[in-house]
């Protein structure tokens, strides 16, 4: 059969095509995953005033069947440990845990490292500069990226004083808090400028250890962006190129929920 040469054309030029284009699954095959979560166990931090961590023993060991068998009971607060904050955890009629759409808890990761500052203040808030930074050196932020602050605070979890600047507990250790946060000015800029799927980083909270009207959070909620709190292994992550994925346990109504966050990685 002959073909005329347009056609011909138009088949060579999909050939090409096929024959350059990557299969679909190849950084997936040939990349890593790093576990951004930090287990959960009597060493999990919480806020203050919250309720820790605890599992409860159902049975252990061999049942009269004579095979082996374990069970358990835990009970946690919402917000502890590496967590997701829920818009509706901060503004009347927003998204709560389970309305949050998959695609928005997936996405291509942005880490900004502050780390610099804030081993020279513990109570820095991270500036609008530190994203035109971040964009000088890598290009603008993609969208329906996931932004998460590096600050250099994993390094002391689980050390209650270290990490969260008191092992105090109650309104007596809220007033002592002293961590890093994301500022206000930037959060605003971030939801005015660019379009992103959620925002996360390496300490107990999305604002610093000593707001107190929590305005970052509240910027972020109003958009319905959810927040990732108390990150783990973010200095294990390149500034560009990794993808997240985070889901949180799945809490009809919930304004939070523990979350396995992991990170996809290609050397």
């Amino acid at each position: 059969m002959l073909f005329k040469p347009q056609y011909l054309l138009i088949i060579s030029a999909a050939f090409l095509l096929m024959m350059c284009t990557p299969e679909k699954n190849y950084e997936w095959e040939n990349g890593r995953w790093i576990d951004l979560t930090y287990e959960f166990s009597e060493e999990t931090l919480y806020w203050p005033t919250s309720d820790t961590f605890e599992i409860d023993s159902v049975f252990a060991g061999f049942t009269d069947a004579g095979f082996y068998y374990e069970s358990y009971n835990i009970c946690t607060a919402e917000h502890g440990g590496t967590h997701l904050d829920a818009p509706i955890h901060f503004y009347e009629d927003r998204k709560s845990v389970e309305q949050i759409d998959l695609n928005q808890l997936t996405g291509r990761a942005v880490v900004v490292d502050a780390t610099e500052p804030v081993s020279r203040d513990r109570d820095y808030q991270i500036k609008i500069s530190d994203l035109e930074n971040w964009e000088q050196s890598y290009g603008r932020i993609p969208d329906n990226a996931i932004i998460l602050f590096r600050t250099g605070m994993g390094q002391f979890w689980p050390d209650a004083e270290q990490y969260m600047g008191t092992a105090k507990k109650g309104e007596e250790g809220v007033a002592e808090l002293s961590f890093p946060g994301i500022h206000p000015d930037t959060a605003k800029w971030l939801v005015e400028n660019r379009t992103i799927n959620a925002v996360g980083l390496d300490t107990p909270s999305l604002d610093y250890g000593r707001s107190e009207l929590f305005e970052t959070h509240q910027i972020f909620s109003e958009q319905n962006i959810p927040g990732f709190e108390n990150v783990a292994n973010l200095d294990k992550l390149p500034a560009k190129g990794a993808y997240v994925a985070a889901f949180p346990m799945k809490i009809k109504n919930g304004s939070g929920a523990p979350l396995r966050i992991a990170a996809h990685v290609v050397d």
